[in-house]
């Protein structure tokens, strides 16, 4: 679960790549004959129905990837964002995949919650809550950093369990972010935000995103029961659970347009 210090570094960054390909014009060249609507784009992004096992799923996946790649007019997702922020989940235009199962749902929470980068990151946001005094009650020094520490990655971790497995294993859904990639800026921004309401089910059908919204609201709940009781408010709860929304949305926003960005400022091919 992300604080203050994680929210001012995703924004500060989108903000200003976000400047940057606008001002490529990137957005104004896609041809209007192209459909670039999200319903449409859902249309051909559709999961097939074929064979979930692991294998046939490597093996589309591959086959969608390089044919993707081969279009000029796709934009490619990479594994990482700036080399460092774990993006497993998006998925580039026109790539079709079999619907996604519980063991990939697990996997994908697992990678990003003891991935290098979550570590990291869990360090960082640790050492600024000490710093601003977040929780007075966790105290400073060795001990008190570990606190901060512990309590940082816990609430990430759990998020991310039941973002990306627990609550979307049960209602069926997809937890991959499918980029729009096509038409303007405000139409990618608008389907790229919109996502944290609306998801895919297992079975290609759009759906409320009840893995976003319940399973942050459930984390917000659970980190309850190890914060001290000073900290267990409903408006410090509900306000956890609203950052974390927000947050996802700022990073589907980041998603959508980071392969323009890595292409146009970075200059670099999807990996």
């Amino acid at each position: 679960m992300e604080n203050s210090f994680s929210r001012s570094v995703l924004y500060a960054t989108l903000f200003v790549c976000c400047s940057l390909f606008c001002t490529t014009g990137h957005a104004q060249t896609t041809p209007t004959s192209l459909p670039d609507s999200p319903d449409i784009v859902a249309t051909l992004n559709e999961d097939p129905r074929g064979s979930s096992s692991s294998s046939q799923t490597s093996q589309l996946q591959t086959n969608s990837q390089a044919s993707s790649t081969s279009d000029p007019l796709a934009v490619q997702q990479t594994k990482r964002i700036l080399f460092i922020i774990p993006n497993f989940r998006a998925v580039s235009t026109f790539t079709q995949l079999p619907p996604q199962t519980v063991k990939e749902k697990f996997v994908t929470a697992s990678q990003d919650s003891f991935d290098y980068s979550g570590i990291i990151f869990s360090g960082l946001l640790a050492a600024e809550a000490m710093a601003t005094n977040q929780y007075p009650e966790f105290r400073q020094g060795a001990a008190g950093y570990g606190r901060y520490f512990w309590h940082t990655f816990v609430d990430q971790t759990s998020e991310n369990y039941f973002v990306e497995f627990i609550v979307p294993a049960i209602a069926h859904e997809d937890t991959r972010y499918y980029t729009l990639g096509r038409g303007g800026f405000l139409k990618r921004a608008g389907y790229s935000l919109s996502r944290v309401v609306i998801t895919r089910k297992d079975d290609g059908t759009r759906t409320f995103n009840a893995g976003e919204v319940i399973g942050a609201g459930a984390a917000a709940g659970i980190s309850n029961l190890y914060y001290p009781s000073k900290e267990r408010t409903f408006g410090n709860t509900a306000g956890k659970w609203g950052t974390n929304v927000g947050l996802d949305a700022g990073t589907f926003l980041f998603k959508e347009f980071w392969p323009d960005i890595n292409r146009t400022v970075f200059h670099s091919k999807a990996r």
